[in-house]
């Protein structure tokens, strides 16, 4: 492992969703970072867009930050609003999803140690009352 490393998450970062989850963008930079215990990701949601899936972890905790418009967040079974530089701290169990509001939503997710493989748990629904 280097010292330090560079990454442009934007110009270096493949989408790893890639048109698979229509007016969203996720580019995943843990590898790229070659960091040992850090993850950094960005993620974008167009207007009125949710997240494909909901997910909770086993072992990895997650930091997301609001870099840009607005939305709401889902934590388990409640739902909270988002706004521009407001800061979510999640623990692994949590479930958690988002929804972009008129303006979009724009994050970046921070996460931190995980197993070789990833931690990540799909949740049986994306949003709350959701079939």
């Amino acid at each position: 492992m280097s010292a330090y490393a560079i990454v442009n998450l934007k110009g270096e970062v493949e989408d790893s969703w890639g048109g698979s989850a229509p007016g969203t963008e996720a580019r995943f930079a843990r590898k790229h970072l070659d960091s040992e215990h850090l993850g950094v990701s960005y993620l974008r949601f167009s207007p009125g867009v949710r997240s494909p899936k909901a997910h909770s972890h086993r072992e990895q905790e997650e930091a997301y930050v609001v870099i840009s418009g607005s939305g709401r967040v889902r934590l388990d079974d409640e739902v909270r609003d988002l706004r521009c530089w407001d800061v979510v701290r999640v623990d692994p169990a949590t479930v958690r999803a988002f929804e972009a509001g008129e303006g979009g939503l724009e994050l970046i997710a921070i996460g931190s140690d995980r197993p070789d493989g990833g931690d990540g748990v799909f949740a049986p629904t994306t949003w709350i009352g959701d079939a």
